[in-house]
């Protein structure tokens, strides 16, 4: 019993729950708790970018073959295009399958017209530069990474690498002790969620939440479990692993609040410091698997719920411009929509003021593209340490066996070789969370 109420995740989950119960009974207190969920990712957010500076830097300037981060990169970048491209292929096949527009009323159009209209005014500002620009993470990112080719090359960077994981040990730290608040986040967050938007307003929409939360989790379990598989992992026990933060994201409807957490537990996992640095925060902003069924579902939806037959050449359109948007959502705020908009406007036959009808249900639906868009990183993480002979299966057997509430893995498949002829210079341990593997506790 001692373990249960010092186990993070129990009382995650019960935040949750009782965020839901007060939303529900409560809605004009339980919308003044947005500020608690919105505190707890600005705090979040602080610790995000210098993690993955130190991460990244830290981890190029212990690297003898820097060819190897080059490879690492180009492999991420191919498997985020084939996985998002499978996941919008997905999305457009369930959505001729179900369709989910099909009967649904437009009486909801007129009661937020004036929301869409600055959904619709931000469409036409979208693009690359603006993205690059506005995305600081991925600025953070190419920083980090020019950062520790530098240092590699330098032949008195011992004394700044001390002092870097000096500081990556106390970023740590910090992160930890924030990480205690995470159920009042939660808290807030659902509250926020449920007293703002109510269940109620499900109903009219509700064969489209059912569509999008079954397509992901068929491509949790089917497309990324296989991927999964492939490396001798089990899905459910790689959930199990991480199941404080899903709560957390969950909670929050932010993929962000988990970033940091996710990050240290692929590495405690035995994925090499490099390749978790390099892939989780790319991933965030080129992976969006859950974005991107998403994306797909919501074009279609409106086009049945509007009788717009796409002919084979609109449908393509469709297809090739949100496998290129779809990349750049993360960094448009209001993404989902404005990224939505843009394609509307660009096919030019299916009306933008449909978004309307999403407004209401957005916030819910949001939950299921964080937890996918998030457990997607984790994978691809995985997948790519595997591939590069830089992931330690035996470790990995250990920790999903002993805390992840999976079962311990056969054999390794490779003989895990470290990512770098030379040792690592890190010579300051990263405390881990003060729970073990299957839950930070505190």
């Amino acid at each position: 019993m001692k373990k249960l109420f010092t186990n993070l995740t129990f009382w995650v989950l019960t935040a949750i729950i009782a965020g839901a119960l007060l939303g529900h009974f409560a809605p004009a207190t339980a919308v003044r708790m947005d500020v608690l969920g919105k505190g707890f990712i600005s705090v979040v957010k602080v610790f995000i970018n210098p993690i993955i500076f130190l991460t990244i830097t830290l981890g190029i300037s212990s690297m003898g073959d820097l060819k190897k981060v080059g490879r690492i990169g180009g492999k991420a970048l191919l498997y985020f295009e084939v996985v998002t491209t499978l996941a919008l292929l997905i999305g457009v096949g369930v959505a001729y399958l179900i369709q989910p527009g099909a009967g649904v009323a437009t009486s909801q159009l007129n009661a937020n017209g004036k929301a869409v209209s600055e959904f619709t005014k931000r469409a036409g500002e979208f693009s690359w530069l603006h993205f690059l620009a506005d995305n600081f993470t991925l600025q953070v990112l190419l920083v980090s990474i020019v950062l520790g080719i530098v240092l590699s090359r330098y032949a008195g960077r011992q004394p700044i690498v001390v002092r870097l994981a000096w500081a990556s040990k106390y970023v740590f730290r910090g992160l930890h002790l924030v990480m205690l608040f995470a159920p009042i986040g939660a808290f807030g967050g659902m509250a926020f969620t449920i007293g703002k938007y109510g269940i109620a307003t499900l109903l009219p929409l509700a064969k489209l939440m059912l569509t999008v939360y079954t397509t992901m989790a068929l491509f949790i379990f089917v497309v990324l479990g296989g991927i999964l598989r492939s490396c001798r992992v089990s899905i459910l026990a790689f959930l199990g692993y991480i199941k404080a933060e899903l709560l957390i994201v969950l909670g929050t409807s932010s993929s962000e609040a988990g970033l940091p957490g996710l990050m240290e537990k692929l590495e405690r996992l035995g994925c090499a410091k490099p390749v978790v640095g390099l892939v989780v925060p790319a991933g965030y902003s080129f992976n969006l698997d859950g974005t991107t069924i998403y994306l797909s579902l919501a074009t279609l939806f409106l086009a049945q719920v509007f009788h717009v037959e796409l002919t084979g050449a609109q449908m393509l359109t469709v297809i090739g411009i949100l496998m290129v948007t779809s990349k750049g959502a993360a960094g448009v705020t209001g993404s989902g929509f404005v990224v939505l908009a843009s394609t509307l406007a660009a096919i030019k036959v299916i009306p933008v003021e449909g978004l309307a009808l999403l407004l209401g249900v957005d916030r819910f639906m949001s939950e299921a593209r964080s937890l996918t868009n998030f457990i997607g990183n984790g994978v691809a993480t995985i997948f790519l340490a595997h591939h590069e002979n830089a992931l330690d299966h035996a470790q990995l057997a250990r920790e999903l066996g002993g805390g992840g509430g999976g079962q311990p893995h056969p054999s390794p498949l490779v003989n895990p070789r470290p990512l770098a002829s030379s040792p690592p210079v890190n010579p300051i341990p990263l405390a881990p969370f003060p729970g073990g593997e299957g839950g930070t506790s505190f």
